[in-house]
């Protein structure tokens, strides 16, 4: 068996050598043939330069440094197109995952999972982070059919095939979450202990966190266009219900004025439904339109073994 660990690294120059090293101590307790694989993701800090080192400092350390900031799902699937494992773990770079624990992991695999999210029962994220936790679980039930009680973390073991069937994505818009949920229904969870940020802050913005959302409301969904298409017909039947109620109304008071006020009303709640739809469909429509004309999930620049062993 040959584990393959792929780790995003973004902001993490002085935090992803302990994870490695975490990770390097804690396989060699079994002494498992591996790889893990650092995906930088264009990171603004020196992190390019510790990946170089580590990968000269261990043998099973491969680097691999986008052009531009892709993103953390986009740098997952660069990883996983390099991995070679029959398990393909995914975790942090900043170790507030416990590396040390990964075998709770692997271990549930062999049970017979495919994939094994590592949950936390004291979550240490900030209350943002939480916030945005929370919103993406509630998404995942509503939209991707999340198994009820299962909890989606950033730590999470599968099995080969299942990390060969995400790489058959091509599409520009990435959301591992999704590829997981659309290839297997065979999936568990360990509690880990989850750590305290030792530095640094999380490189989810409030920007990243809706991208990421779009991403998984409209590449693995058609649940919000028929959203759209209920409540146009919830808003029509309302407004068509009201017309009888004014008519009514006027016939049994003729002196009772025409509003004004709810003709405004009436208007723009109408017309931002239309927009709210509108905008739906442009989402859907110019995601088609980016994906027909073959734009990149990411783009590689430079590997560890491309750079020469004095840098």
């Amino acid at each position: 068996m040959k584990i393959s660990v792929v780790i995003p690294c973004y902001g993490s120059e002085n935090t992803i050598e302990a994870v490695v090293d975490e990770i390097e101590h804690t396989i060699h307790q079994r002494n498992i043939q591996h790889e893990i694989i650092l995906v930088n993701d264009c990171s603004p800090d020196q992190v390019w330069k510790k990946i170089t080192s580590l990968s000269q400092k261990y043998d099973s350390v491969k680097g691999i440094s986008f052009a531009k900031n892709f993103g953390q799902h986009s740098a997952l699937m660069a990883g996983y197109r390099q991995s070679t494992g029959d398990i393909v773990i995914s975790m942090d770079d900043d170790g507030q995952t416990p590396a040390d624990e990964l075998y709770k992991l692997v271990d549930q695999i062999e049970a017979g999972y495919d994939v094994v999210y590592a949950t936390y029962e004291d979550k240490k994220h900030n209350s943002f982070r939480n916030l945005g936790s929370k919103l993406n679980d509630f998404m995942c039930n509503i939209l991707l059919g999340k198994p009820k009680g299962l909890m989606v973390t950033s730590y999470f073991a599968a099995r080969r095939f299942i990390i060969d069937e995400i790489c058959r994505y091509r599409n520009s818009y990435t959301y591992v979450i999704g590829l997981i949920f659309r290839s297997t229904k065979n999936i568990g969870t360990v509690s880990v202990t989850h750590r305290s940020r030792t530095e640094g802050s999380s490189g989810y913005t409030f920007k990243k966190l809706i991208n990421l959302w779009l991403n998984g409301f409209t590449a693995f969904s058609v649940k919000p266009l028929r959203f759209a298409t209920m409540m146009g017909i919830l808003i029509a039947s309302s407004g068509f219900l009201y017309v009888i109620y004014i008519l009514l109304n006027k016939m049994m008071n003729p002196e009772v004025p025409l509003g004004w006020s709810s003709t405004m009303a009436a208007i723009l709640l109408i017309g931002g439904l239309i927009l709210f739809t509108l905008g739906i469909i442009g989402e859907y429509l110019g995601r088609v339109y980016i994906s027909i004309n073959d734009a990149p999930q990411y783009v590689i620049n430079k590997k560890t073994e491309d750079r020469p062993t004095q840098d």
